[in-house]
């Protein structure tokens, strides 16, 4: 029948199962094409889980401050038999299910012993020395991984497949698949074959494990169809390629045509360089050309500049300096300076000592307009303070 697997195609993609297992299983079902998928949707399969599951890495890295590395996924289907016996311990699915864009839920399985890890670096650890129990505090932790590794990973699938795709929030279960497991964590896995996309994944030298992400074939179907629709609106906006032609063999020479009744002007021979062009203005001038105007003799002659000093005699204009006798000006003498933090000054009070950095008899600064102009001595005169002059401070 057209469209249909033979049983040995089948076999091959399930992993050369045999004949008498595939019987045991349902024949008839497995044998369905709903049962299975073509290289190409595994291929597809494959890219689109490569691309999301790398964007999903970067922002995990943001999330424990660790180089990650997921290596290049493997697709194939599988049975909840062989998943058991891949993971013998406990460990944690992550249900990941579509609100928009795609109908269906994946599953992101961890070992418990990496999802410690990340939630200890998540919580500012080194992830050397993990929890030994998952407590609430840490299946909320990698909730909140997963929420947004997912979340940058539904962004990467919407611009693949050119429309809205939206999740809602993950939940995290810890699962031991050698006992009985609930299905209303993890679906219908455990019933129907499903399509397992496995990784290699290594954080920093802390973590050399493996994930494993698990969709419906149905829901993975759908991917490829999207996927496959992206794609063929994609070549279909490509330029078609130029078919070749062969080259035209050459034409006749024409026929001589009449000459037209206003010939135009011929033209004239390009000029020398240097030369004008006879007859036409300097805007008409060729590219190429230069244009170089006759030279003209030109009369020059030294610039004379006036003096600046005009006679002036710097005696008489020291007069001048009468126009600014009464500006007032602030002298300040300085007895000495100290630095003190805001605790020392707020200790102060009546009685308290401050020393300067000022030595005894030294002589004190004359300060005008805080510029220093002459230092001199402290001297009484009556009942007030004064200072004498012992020194003019140069320039």
């Amino acid at each position: 029948m057209d469209g249909m697997l033979s049983q040995e195609e089948i076999n091959a993609l399930l992993g050369n199962a045999g004949s008498d297992d595939t019987a045991s299983t349902g024949s008839s079902s497995s044998s369905s094409n709903s049962e299975t998928l073509t290289p190409e949707e595994q291929d597809a399969i494959g890219e689109i889980s490569n691309i999301c599951m790398g964007t999903a890495a970067t922002t995990l890295y943001s999330l424990v401050n660790q180089k990650v590395t997921i290596t290049t996924p493997s697709v194939s289907i599988s049975s909840w038999d062989d998943l058991v016996s891949e993971y013998e311990r406990p460990c944690v699915f992550i249900t990941i299910s579509y609100k928009v864009g795609i109908e269906g839920n994946n599953v992101l399985i961890l070992r418990e012993d990496d999802v410690k890890v990340i939630t200890d670096l998540m919580m500012g650890g080194d992830g050397t020395n993990p929890a030994d129990e998952l407590s609430e505090i840490h299946m909320s932790a990698i909730c909140e991984a997963m929420n947004q590794m997912m979340g940058s990973s539904a962004t990467s699938l919407s611009s693949m497949l050119g429309e809205m795709i939206d999740i809602s929030p993950p939940s995290a279960d810890l699962v031991n698949l050698m006992e009985e497991v609930d299905s209303s964590k993890i679906g219908d896995f455990h019933t129907k074959n499903f399509v397992k996309v496995f990784f290699r994944m290594e954080i920093g030298d802390l973590v050399d494990s493996s994930i494993m992400q698990l969709y419906p074939i149905d829901l993975a179907k759908e991917l490829f169809g999207k996927f496959v629709s992206t794609q063929g609106d994609v070549e279909e906006a490509k330029p078609a390629p130029a078919a070749a032609t062969p080259a035209p063999s050459p034409a006749p020479a024409p026929s001589p045509q009449p000459a037209p009744q206003a010939a135009p002007p011929p033209q004239q021979a390009p000029p020398m360089m240097g030369q004008p062009m006879m007859g036409q203005p300097m805007m008409g001038q060729p590219m190429g050309y230069n244009y170089v105007p006759p030279q003209q003799e030109v009369n020059a002659q030294q610039v004379q500049f006036q003096p600046f000093n005009m006679g002036i005699n710097p005696i008489t204009q020291q007069e001048n300096i009468d126009l600014i006798m009464d500006v007032p000006l602030e002298v300040t003498v300085e007895l000495g300076r100290t630095s003190k933090s805001i605790k020392e000054i707020l200790e102060f009070a009546p009685g308290t000592i401050i020393e300067l950095d000022r030595i005894a008899g030294e002589p004190i600064d004359v300060l005008v307009n805080g510029k220093l102009v002459a230092k001199g001595e402290v001297v009484v005169i009556e009942e007030s303070f004064g200072i004498r002059v012992t020194d003019i401070m140069k320039q």
